[in-house]
């Protein structure tokens, strides 16, 4: 039998785009997120720190929240792009807290150019320092 997982992707969170979903959220808040959007694994972004975090229901099920990352505008300390692969299989169930899998993976590019852009642009001339500190 194959496996069936329901994701939600949301920029900040399913209740608000600008909302952070952080890696120590309260726990039965996330749920309640998980549960309104009838989700199994919610995949968000907007902190731009990237983390897996597994949290157990009281009926044994595991749920999955995911930040992807940035590629651009790092809050991590680490200046590469970062994203994420999520992998699912047919042996992949709720009931198996490490079942999926979640690799971040990080990449180089050109960030100085990418700051000097923002510099010529009307873009506030924070967002360049953001990208080049990580913070």
């Amino acid at each position: 039998m194959e496996a069936t997982f329901k994701i939600a992707l949301a920029h900040g969170s399913t209740r608000r785009i600008d909302e952070y979903i952080l890696i120590d959220t309260d726990e039965n808040y996330v749920l309640e997120l998980l549960d309104e959007a009838d989700a199994d694994i919610l995949i968000v972004g907007h902190s731009h720190k990237p983390y897996h975090r597994i949290i157990q229901t009281v009926q044994g099920v595991f749920k999955h929240v995911i930040n992807l990352g940035s590629v651009g505008k790092p809050k991590d300390g680490d200046l590469r792009g970062c994203y994420a692969l999520l992998t699912i299989n047919n042996n992949s169930s709720l009931l198996l807290r490490k079942s999926i899998n979640v690799e971040f993976r990080r990449i180089s590019y050109d960030l100085e150019a990418s700051a000097k852009a923002i510099e010529e642009s009307p873009l506030p001339a924070e967002f360049a320092l953001a990208l080049r500190s990580g913070r």
